[in-house]
């Protein structure tokens, strides 16, 4: 039931509103209710789960009839501020989607009730706690020692008249300075960025309250509501407007994002994480920390202890920093390479040591002997982030001491030299990897990273010898995530200011200044870009307006973005390139019909230009593939076999050639058609495919084959195998064969806690890609890239479609489902025949493709969200349960021409343009809207406002090319509540037992009434009864990962990963007695400490902030865990890279297990192994910073039985090996 309540005041808040029915309401026994108030409105919406519940309110406090004053037959008038209030049923009917959603909630909150007290009905209350005291300073500054006692240095410091909050996600400090012209200000602490905290005594005056964090707060600086004057204005902006007297736009702005408090705080804000405050009243230390004993709340533990705050001017960290740069630019350490001076100024920036400790390190590393090379001494100042441990009161003065750190330098140079001398002819990287520099630029600072390994393009290539001239910078927030659209706080400060300061000035690293260069089309929309240092080529000093220029003639292209996105293909990353001579480079015409291009991107090669790219391509050597994705001077695109070509040629069309000017002749592959990918449903896909028809079992069917797939994972050795082999986990390490290895020695794999987390961890990423993304493969499905048919077989609405995979080759034939994601339109889904072609058909020798028609009024691949044929990738279903019994038109969005600037395009257009879409870009918040809108209304993706949200996410696409923003007044309002599926999930809790925590759902603490006006409020969700809702409840995740983790432990769960290790060691040795590997221990020391220091890297590297680190299981298993749900977009974009670069370094190590210092064979592979496994078990590596490092252990493990395996078979047949005996 809805009730229409008038006369409330204009600036009342929903939050308000719900808080003065709510005492009326619960006498009532009336718990849930929602209130929805539109801005600066005298009127609100009541509704109520039930009809009778709302007419117990309207009886006890509503009018029922009018009079001849207002309402009558009021039993209890109810009055805001002395004015009535009056009630009455409104005449809608309310949204059976709240209603929904209300029943849920009351149904949870009877649930909660009855599990405490099953005789209750009373609203569950939490505990009333005071968490707002009064605070009178705020420091920022690092933590230090004097006299091996604790002591709080200060680099910023003011008093205010203050508050302290603690929230449920965060500590919040209102700050109200002394300064009247000030305005009031905020610092957000997340307590998940939370290391420490310390308190002070009660007993002492003001006792302080100290938090040491991982990453920079967020700063709000509130905005004054507006005065006399300004409502005045706006009241005549109004008028000239001709809007209706009453209608005043309304802007919910109150505050804004800020990069310090002041220009103090900003000289040290991205660098000192520790804040103090210190309270007004001395009592209130009790109530603080009383708080922490609050049952289910995340508010972290502190430790009591006495602290000073030293605060010395000559000293301060602007100063010490500055101290620290003129050393780094000086003629004092001129000898010191540019990466030593990287790492040194890394140290320091990124808040790791006080600049002055990093100063003193200079000395040593300027001491240390002239025949330790470099590269050695670089690696071991990287070495010392991972190693250097969180400075506070719990902390060992003496290691974070100048001697200290020194000790563990030269204790670094001495393991990195040894681990060198045992991996000579290993380091070197892949020809198509290069180390690059990283920076990230947040609100309040910049962070340096690296070097880490990615994939070159054009210009590193090109400037091969110059890598460290370029600095891949990315632009985020404080938690490495981009930021937050968030309505009532404007962030225009960090985008026009902050971000495009960084972009039009430079970032000085040691001397060296990197300006913006450009960026690609994936990074554009990862935020980041690619900036520059000059250096000298060829007696020339190249600056990045030189190198633009040297890679084409971009004079003639007016459109900042279009101009961008041309530079971009050199920046986009390339597996290999192949020289081509100039005369074999020959152009052919397009093919258009109707104004459109039926050949968009494509163009064709020889065989015998294949075969050249077979042979530099290495993974070519194996899977020739008959299509590449190439770069080629201005030209981008496919090239495909056609063998009817003769010679060494490559044909190009001028759909392909984007620009002019470039000389090189270069073929640059940037992906090949090597086997068909498997093809997965999304919730898009899925919703589209409801609306057409197909039924709800056919996508509930193909999840539960998924789910029993995951629940068999855990089940055996052979399906754990099976699993990690088909989720590309391990297979470097050989960590599907040791599952199997362990088997046949009689060890469970599953009485290890890390390879029982390993393999936990797969299965969860997998299980949350399920419930939260409806991520299902179909096994009748697949994916590829898509060509034109150049003999002109093919008819309209047919497409040939030959594949080559583990079952052989496969030619579909008949009634088949095209697509091509994101698919929003119901039009983006098309049903095609899939035909055979001659046996003498050059297109037989095509595989792993669908060949489009020539043929027709339009071309198929345009009708598929709009697709081309320059590298896109469709998506085919043959399995006849997915057929839709129906198919819509496809959408005809005409082209928006980009927006053009008059004049030639220069690099501050470029960065303008880099903001802009960084501000602008509404891709995420469309396609979400569209997934909500689809589930509410009836007509699904056919709903008018569905199919507008489909052009606008058309538009959001090519954005990145068109320049031209969504036009946000154009998207249609949202849903006041949102489907269940789209309600974010436990966060992952990673410790001896992997579990899912539901923290978020039940809080035992009061909301803070002040940061009402700054909190969304709680998003509330109903019960979806569509097939995406039916999907989202089928998966129970508690229950699934309660069900694997039973069948994953079967065997005895007091077994240690110490009797793993021995079962195993026993094993080995029975195996090979007399072999004898005593003189490789040395060798396997320094091996497994090669390893590790990788490993710490990895872990850091990909971590959220500079003193986070993901976890060693993360790594080996390839997924960084998501907090809430599936991963981010940015999450799993880093696991991918993660995965890869993981498995790169442990192939790496294997190899020189195998092959040792002699690079050429194999001899003495067993022994080697037998020793690193043997160092594995018995020196695990315990690190104060990241815990146990176990994984190279069972690395080795894998290599080693491996090897025993190999020596079982020689001695059957009789082949002795050659052996050192005892």
């Amino acid at each position: 039931m809805e009730v229409f309540v008038r006369n409330l005041p204009d600036t009342m808040t929903e939050r308000q509103v719900k808080k003065f029915f709510e005492p009326w309401l619960t006498r009532l026994q009336i718990y849930t209710f929602r209130v929805d108030k539109h801005a600066n409105k005298n009127f609100a919406l009541l509704t109520f789960v039930s009809g009778s519940a709302g007419q117990r309110f309207l009886l006890e406090h509503g009018q029922t009839q009018q009079g001849k004053i207002g309402f009558n037959q009021v039993k209890t008038k109810l009055f805001h501020m002395g004015k009535p209030v009056n009630c009455t049923q409104s005449t809608n009917t309310p949204d059976k989607h709240i209603v929904s959603s209300l029943r849920d909630e009351e149904l949870r909150r009877i649930t909660r009730v009855s599990s405490t007290d099953p005789d209750s009905t009373i609203l569950y209350k939490p505990p009333k706690v005071q968490r707002v005291f009064a605070i009178n300073s705020v420091s920022c500054g690092q933590w230090g020692f004097s006299k091996e006692e604790p002591i709080f240095r200060s680099h910023f410091h003011t008093m205010v008249t203050g508050r302290i909050l603690f929230g449920h996600g965060a500590v919040v400090l209102d700050l109200h300075s002394s300064d009247l012209k000030t305005p009031k200000q905020q610092i957000v602490m997340r307590y998940d960025s939370i290391e420490s905290t310390v308190t002070g005594h009660q007993d002492q005056n003001s006792p302080p309250i100290s938090f040491s964090l991982t990453e920079a707060p967020k700063l709000y600086e509130k905005i004054p509501p507006p005065t006399e004057n300004d409502v005045l204005v706006q009241s005549m902006r109004t008028m000239a407007l001709q809007l209706p007297s009453h209608r005043v736009p309304y802007n919910p702005v109150k505050r804004k994002r800020i990069s310090g408090l002041n220009k103090s705080h900003q000289n040290v804000v991205a660098s000192c994480l520790c804040y103090r405050v210190t309270l007004v009243d001395r009592h209130d230390m009790k109530s603080v920390r009383a708080l922490e004993k609050i049952p289910r709340n995340k508010i972290p533990r502190s430790i009591a202890f006495d602290t000073v705050m030293s605060f010395d001017p000559a000293h301060a960290f602007p100063a010490q920093i500055t101290k620290l740069n003129n050393a780094l630019t000086g003629a004092r350490f001129a000898q010191f390479p540019f990466g030593a001076k990287f790492q040194l100024q890394r140290l320091a920036q990124n808040g790791y040591l006080p600049p002055s400790r990093v100063f003193d390190l200079m000395d040593v590393v300027a001491k240390l002997s002239q025949g330790i090379s470099w590269s050695v001494k670089t690696r071991a100042i990287r070495r010392l982030s991972n190693q250097i441990p969180y400075a506070g009161p719990a902390t060992d003065p003496y290691e974070l001491s100048s001697q200290a750190l020194s000790y563990l330098l030269v204790d670094s140079i001495d393991s990195i030299i040894k681990e060198d001398s045992y991996s000579n002819g290993y380091s070197e990287q892949p020809e198509q990897i290069a180390q690059i520099l990283k920076a990230t630029v947040t609100p309040t600072g910049i962070y340096l990273y690296g070097p880490e390994p990615e994939m070159k393009n054009r210009v590193l290539r090109k400037y091969s010898a110059h890598t460290d001239y370029f600095l891949q910078v990315s632009f985020l927030d404080e938690n490495s995530e981009q930021l937050w659209y968030d309505r009532v706080t404007s962030i225009e400060d960090i985008y026009h200011k902050r971000f495009k300061g960084v972009l039009d000035s430079t970032i000085n690293i040691a001397g060296r200044g990197y300006e913006f260069l450009g960026f690609s089309h994936s990074s554009l929309r990862a935020q980041t870009c690619w900036f520059m240092a000059p250096f000298t080529i060829d007696n020339q000093l190249l600056y990045a307006k030189g190198v633009i220029a040297r890679l084409g003639d971009f004079s003639t292209i007016r459109w900042p973005a279009r101009c961008a996105a041309r530079i971009g293909q050199a920046f986009s990353q390339t597996f290999s390139s192949v020289t081509l001579p100039a005369e074999a480079i020959k152009s052919m015409p397009d093919v258009t019909r109707n104004g459109r291009v039926f050949s968009d991107g494509v163009g064709t090669c020889s065989s015998s230009v294949l075969e050249v790219v077979h042979e530099a391509y290495g993974q070519s050597r194996i899977m020739k593939p008959t299509l590449l994705q190439i770069r080629f001077q201005g030209a981008k695109g496919m090239i495909s076999l056609d063998n009817r070509i003769k010679g060494h040629a490559i044909y190009l069309r001028p759909s392909m050639i984007k620009f002019e000017g470039s000389t090189a002749y270069d073929i640059e592959i940037c992906g090949a058609a090597f086997k068909p990918l498997p093809m997965y449903l999304n919730r898009q896909l899925i919703k589209i495919l409801e609306d057409l028809g197909v039924p709800d079992e056919a996508f509930l069917t193909l999840q539960d084959e998924a789910i029993r797939q995951l629940r068999d994972a855990t089940t055996s050795p052979v399906n754990a195998t099976n699993f990690l082999r088909r989720v590309h986990v391990g297979q470097s390490a050989r960590l599907p064969g040791l599952f199997l290895a362990l088997r046949d020695i009689g060890i469970s794999y599953s009485d290890d806690a890390f390879l029982r987390h390993v393999l936990e961890v797969c299965v969860l990423v997998e299980l949350r890609e399920l419930k939260h993304r409806s991520r299902i493969r179909v096994a009748d499905g697949m994916t590829l890239y898509g060509i034109m048919d150049e003999t002109g077989f093919l008819q309209e609405g047919e497409i040939y479609c030959s594949v080559y995979n583990a079952d052989g080759p496969l030619i579909l034939t008949g009634d088949v489902v095209i697509t091509r994601c994101p698919a929003l339109h119901p039009g983006d889904v098309q049903c095609v025949n899939a035909v055979d072609v001659p046996q003498e058909s050059p297109l037989r020798a095509l595989q792993n493709c669908v060949v489009f028609s020539q043929h027709g009024e339009r071309d198929l691949p345009s009708k598929l969200s709009g697709g081309d044929l320059d590298g896109d990738l469709y998506n085919i279903i043959y399995d006849d349960s997915l057929y839709p019994p129906k198919t819509a038109d496809p959408a005809n969005y005409g082209r928006v021409q980009p927006i053009d600037i008059g004049r030639p395009v220069i690099s501050s257009d470029m960065s303008d343009f880099f903001v802009q879409f960084m501000k602008n870009d509404a891709l995420g918040r469309i396609a979400t809207l569209h997934q909500t809108l689809a589930d509410i209304h009836p007509q699904g993706v056919f709903h008018p406002d569905c199919i507008k949200l489909a052009e606008l996410h058309s538009d959001a696409v090519d954005f990145s090319k068109t320049g031209i923003p969504v036009d946000l007044k154009a998207i249609p309002k949202g849903a006041k509540v949102k489907p269940d599926f789209q309600a974010p999930g436990p966060r992952v809790l990673m410790e001896n037992l992997i579990t899912l925590d539901n923290l978020e759902d039940h809080v035992d603490m009061e909301e803070i009434e002040e940061l009402d006006e700054y909190t969304a409020p709680t998003p509330k969700y109903y019960r979806s009864e569509k097939v995406l809702g039916k999907l989202y409840r089928a998966i129970d995740e508690h229950q699934l990962l309660k069900e694997i983790q039973r069948s994953d432990h079967t065997q005895d769960p007091s077994k240690s990963q110490e009797s793993q290790f021995n079962a195993v060691w026993k094993f080995i040795q029975d195996k090979t007695a007399l072999i004898q590997y005593a003189h490789y221990i040395d060798f396997a020391r320094n091996i497994k400490a090669d390893y590790e220091d990788i490993l710490l890297h990895t872990m850091f590297d990909y971590a959220s902030q500079p003193h986070h680190h993901v976890s060693e299981v993360e790594v080996v298993s390839g997924a960084i865990i998501g907090k809430n749900g599936a991963q981010s977009k940015r999450q799993r974009d880093y696991s991918t890279t993660m995965k890869e670069r993981h498995e790169r370094d442990v192939d790496y190590i294997v190899r020189c297990i195998l092959q040792g210092e002699d690079t050429s064979g194999t001899e003495e592979a067993l022994e080697r192994s037998i020793a690193c496994f043997w160092i594995g078990h018995q020196e695990i590596t315990e690190s104060k910073r990241v815990g146990r490092l176990v994984s190279f252990g069972w690395i080795a493990a894998g290599v080693c039985l491996s090897e025993v395996k190999k020596f079982e078979r020689k001695m059957k047949m009789g082949e002795m090996p050659q052996l050192g005996y005892y």
